[in-house]
């Protein structure tokens, strides 16, 4: 994980304003910032999240620590740590090993055990998949149920967190899903084809069934939130996400963009290409998610007959991938784009396909080490799901 980037000033009426994500608060740390002033009535809920943050991905110090790595005063430190400790989200771990004379110092750390997450996924082809999550993003139970039918959709979700729910064994800080589709900031689903839904307030009706804190954001944009707090993702970087569907998220100087209609990433209908092509689901010719989604480039792979056929086929999608993403990356000087998806499809020929599209549509860097960076995810299947989680952590700690 990277080292983060924790704030510094001399008052906490200076330091800059954690940034918010669909309404929802982003703590400062790595390079998630605005440059608005926090406000006076604010300030002790950045400080909150400030130390929060600190914690979350430094680990445990002292107080004498988190008082010099905030800026933040001994006294206001003080102030929030029993505040913490009071409310569960932080413990006193232990002392310090003393290296010289005097009282040694006691360690503060995050409940990494006292608080679970759900996260949903409910981007899967022919699944939706479900999770209980330490703090840290690490899976400890899972669950998998079919896709249901379309008037099933909503009471299969809900069981489904239900049953996570009484998987936990710990109090659930909150409840995150990822869902394809266009979704608000206030987790309302504009439109999402697949599912039927449009304009349904799938936050809101999570939220009254389960009596928890719910977030909703499209997968593509939980899991480029994981691929930064968990994976290692630079500041500018552009995930695309490949499965029933294609989409993407992408962070700008660390900022989630979103769009003036929550559409931001919805590559997937951009047509690719003026030679024609497969018929799209959305009913256009030639769609990037009719040449690259998991069930179209497997139907053309398994009409393939020979080797050399099938290399065609990859790097044909590959090429595909390069056109549609080649004017975001000449757009927005992305450094680093991330590959989400099946490997065995997605890996080797596509990507290098991709990158040699990218290299021929966009000004080429005088050095080839400071080109356009394409990989694939280490995170597989569960990225969706750590991005879940962050969105809690995010909306309920303020940390990222």
């Amino acid at each position: 994980m990277p080292t983060p980037e924790v704030r510094r000033g001399p008052s906490p009426s200076e330091t800059p304003q954690a940034p918010a994500v669909n309404g929802r608060a982003f703590a400062p740390g790595r390079t998630l910032r605005q440059g608005k002033k926090v406000l006076p009535e604010h300030a002790r809920g950045h400080n909150r999240a400030l130390l929060l943050q600190t914690l979350f991905h430094q680990g445990a110090m002292s107080r004498a620590d988190l008082s010099r790595e905030t800026g933040l005063t001994r006294v206001t430190i003080s102030d929030l740590v029993a505040e913490l400790i009071a409310d569960g989200f932080v413990a006193e771990i232990g002392v310090r090993e003393a290296a010289g004379p005097g009282k040694p110092a006691i360690l503060i750390d995050l409940d990494r055990a006292g608080h679970r997450i759900v996260g949903l996924d409910l981007s899967g082809s022919d699944t939706f998949i479900g999770a209980v999550l330490t703090l840290d993003g690490d899976i400890v139970a899972r669950r998998e149920v079919a896709l249901p039918a379309a008037e099933d959709l909503v009471a299969t979700v809900v069981e489904l967190a239900r049953a996570l729910v009484a998987d936990s064994h710990a109090p659930v800080l909150g409840i995150g899903v990822g869902t394809p589709g266009v979704v608000d900031d206030h987790g309302v689903i504009r439109t999402a084809p697949n599912f039927g839904w449009a304009g349904f307030d799938l936050e809101g009706a999570l939220r009254t069934a389960l009596g928890l804190p719910v977030l909703v954001a499209n997968d593509a944009n939980a899991a480029v939130l994981a691929e930064y707090t968990f994976g290692g993702a630079a500041d500018d970087v552009l995930l695309v996400k490949v499965g029933r569907g294609v989409g993407s998220g992408l962070l700008a100087a660390g900022q989630p963009m979103r769009g003036s209609r929550f559409a931001a990433g919805e590559i997937g209908h951009v047509t690719v290409g003026t030679d024609g092509g497969p018929q799209c689901a959305c009913g256009k010719v030639g769609c990037l998610e009719a040449w690259l989604s998991v069930p179209s480039l497997s139907s053309r792979l398994a009409g393939a007959t020979t080797p050399d056929e099938r290399e065609s086929v990859l790097r044909d999608a590959g090429e595909r991938l390069g056109i549609a993403l080649a004017p975001v990356v000449g757009a927005l000087d992305v450094s680093e784009i991330v590959l989400s998806g099946p490997i065995e499809l997605l890996g080797g020929s596509l990507a290098d396909q991709t990158v040699e599209t990218l290299r021929a549509r966009t000004l080429a860097p005088s050095n080839d080490d400071d080109g356009v960076r394409v990989r694939m995810t280490e995170q597989g299947q569960d990225i969706v799901l750590r991005g879940a989680a962050v969105m809690v952590l995010s909306g309920q700690l303020g940390v990222s």
